[in-house]
């Protein structure tokens, strides 16, 4: 490519909002924390290693009878509410700013399980009813 000599009208996007093709086999309920796994195809969180947090699914995607690609899901890109997970993983104010670690696809934890769990998001806030998730 060449500098551009003139106006260019250049696409734009919101950044609260993408689609990622889904995995074969996978369904990814709405409301879902979701996870991109090695081969960049969207599935639910679990606890799994090799996964990376990109938001939560805006509606439910079924693709348990297809190839992978087949099906995509739309995902919002923001801050969320999920369920905080228990006893010595349970997060807290303190723990404000950290990583949070994906148990399932509605639940974060405070650590990694031990090497078991991947990083999905940052922690943005801590209430009664669970634990605020920002994903970028």
């Amino acid at each position: 490519m060449t500098a551009l000599s003139g106006d260019r009208n250049t696409p734009e996007r919101g950044g609260d909002r993408r689609r990622i093709a889904v995995a074969a086999g996978a369904v990814i309920y709405a409301g879902a924390m979701v996870a991109v796994n090695a081969a960049g195809n969207a599935v639910p969180v679990t606890t799994a290693l090799n996964l990376k947090g990109v938001g939560r699914a805006e509606r439910r995607a079924d693709n348990t009878g297809g190839a992978a690609g087949a099906v995509s899901v739309d995902i919002g890109v923001g801050i969320y509410r999920f369920a905080n997970s228990a006893a010595a993983d349970a997060i807290t104010q303190a723990d404000i700013g950290s990583d949070c670690y994906g148990v399932d696809d509605q639940t974060v934890a405070k650590t990694n399980g031990g090497g078991t769990r991947s990083a999905v998001g940052k922690i943005f806030d801590v209430d009664a009813q669970g634990v605020w998730v920002k994903f970028s």
